[in-house]
């Protein structure tokens, strides 16, 4: 360059800088974190934002927006969001004037409040987080491929200040006696059911009897529920052993809505138009600031039927990336794709619509949204044991880490 006249320098010395900057950026992964140097090679593809098999990768928004919740994540950010929810038991929620949220671990137990949620909300809707179901959708996938630390926080909820979502845990480390007393005594307690309520509505002889008709079978419910429960210390640490443990939690809760939904009928139907209004308005009364807050899955269905990056095809990109698949565990990735997005479309059809008013109407509702739950996982199951068989022993290790190694990486 020293040989160029004057007037020529700068413009080459420019032209040199832009080189090593085009390099250097070849160097870095699309987190902006440079590559080991045995990984140092411009990959034009992933500068173009693509996989592997040239499909483009989900952007972030896309991938946030692309997820059953995203509308009430959105909502509380807003200034009209005022409802507090937290990550409690019902009942304790409830007595602190919070509603209850859906809560996805607690130490290795999928849904530890699976029991009194789906009793709970057949007489108390308003006692939920607007967005229960829909939060429940998400964990159910994030829960099979995240692990109980959730997704990725780039692409997972914007939560609320405090007060609102923020409490919200995915993985708590409970101590044994804990979780065995949640386990071991799903109707006493906290989860106790609002008989004592019902029965003030005046009830003839007839009538008292098919409710302990109803009694007999919630606590015939809950000690076959008991079955759900893990062994001590019994943490799932693969996806498909996570899928399992969440399968057994939710086929045991269709199985206790089943067990009761016949006996609640019965009553229900026992009763006079004035009772049954009197038993539809039993509940926790609405505090203060949860007055002007609605049930709203009813007013909109778009993030239910719109397209969901963020839970068919995020997951997919992260595990290839981790586990570098073959030729021939590509193929089986694709196939776990095709029915993650499957499964996302069962779940689809049974998004909720709106809030039945009545008992029965919401232990039906729930019925068929844990039906759905339990189909996406017969779904996924098949492709997801197959791929995961088909790695080696490091893929796998790191399959099982994509969510930690993220959470360090910042990635």
């Amino acid at each position: 360059m020293r040989t160029l006249p004057t007037s020529q320098r700068a413009q080459k010395q420019q032209e040199i800088n832009q080189q090593r900057e085009q390099r250097a950026q070849q160097r870095l992964q699309p987190n902006g974190r440079a590559q080991p140097n045995a990984l140092v090679q411009p990959n034009a593809q992933a500068q173009r934002g693509e996989r592997r098999n040239g499909v483009a990768r989900v952007t972030p928004q896309a991938a946030q927006q692309g997820r059953f919740a995203a509308r009430f994540a959105a909502r509380a950010q807003g200034a009209n969001f005022r409802a507090g929810t937290v990550a409690l038991a019902p009942r304790r929620a409830w007595s602190v004037g919070l509603r209850a949220a859906f809560v996805p671990w607690y130490g290795p137990v999928f849904w530890p409040y699976a029991y009194a949620d789906v009793f709970d909300y057949a007489f108390w809707p308003s006692g939920y987080d607007d967005g229960y179901f829909a939060y429940a959708y998400d964990d159910f996938f994030d829960g099979v491929f995240w692990g109980q630390a959730g997704p990725p926080p780039e692409y997972s909820y914007a939560y609320a200040p405090a007060g609102a979502r923020a409490a919200r845990p995915t993985a708590t480390r409970s101590t044994s006696a804990a979780m065995e007393e949640l386990c071991n005594q799903p109707g006493t307690g906290i989860t106790a059911w609002p008989l004592a309520e019902i029965s003030k509505v005046g009830l003839n002889a007839d009538q008292k009897q098919l409710l302990d008709h109803v009694r007999s079978a919630g606590q015939k419910a809950a000690s076959a529920f008991k079955a759900s429960c893990p062994a001590k210390n019994t943490f799932a640490m693969t996806p498909p052993g996570r899928l399992q443990a969440m399968t057994l939690r939710l086929t045991a809760t269709l199985e206790a809505v089943q067990t009761v939904r016949p006996a609640m009928e019965a009553f229900y139907n026992s009763l006079s138009d004035e009772q049954k209004e009197r038993v539809n308005k039993i509940g926790p009364k609405p505090s203060k600031d949860n007055d002007d807050v609605s049930q709203t899955s009813a007013q909109d269905g778009k993030s239910c039927s719109g397209p969901k990056a963020g839970l068919a095809n995020l997951p997919i990109e992260r595990i290839e990336d981790a586990v570098k698949p073959t030729d021939a565990q590509e193929r089986g990735l694709k196939q776990l794709q095709n029915a993650t997005a499957k499964a996302v479309s069962i779940m689809q059809t049974a998004c909720p619509e709106d809030t039945p008013i009545t008992p029965p109407g919401r232990l039906e509702a729930m019925e068929k949204r844990l039906q759905a739950m339990i189909d996406a996982a017969d779904t996924v199951k098949p492709a997801l044991n197959d791929f995961f068989g088909s790695l080696s022993s490091e893929q796998k290790a790191r399959f099982n880490r994509i969510r930690g190694e993220l959470a360090q990486s910042g990635n």
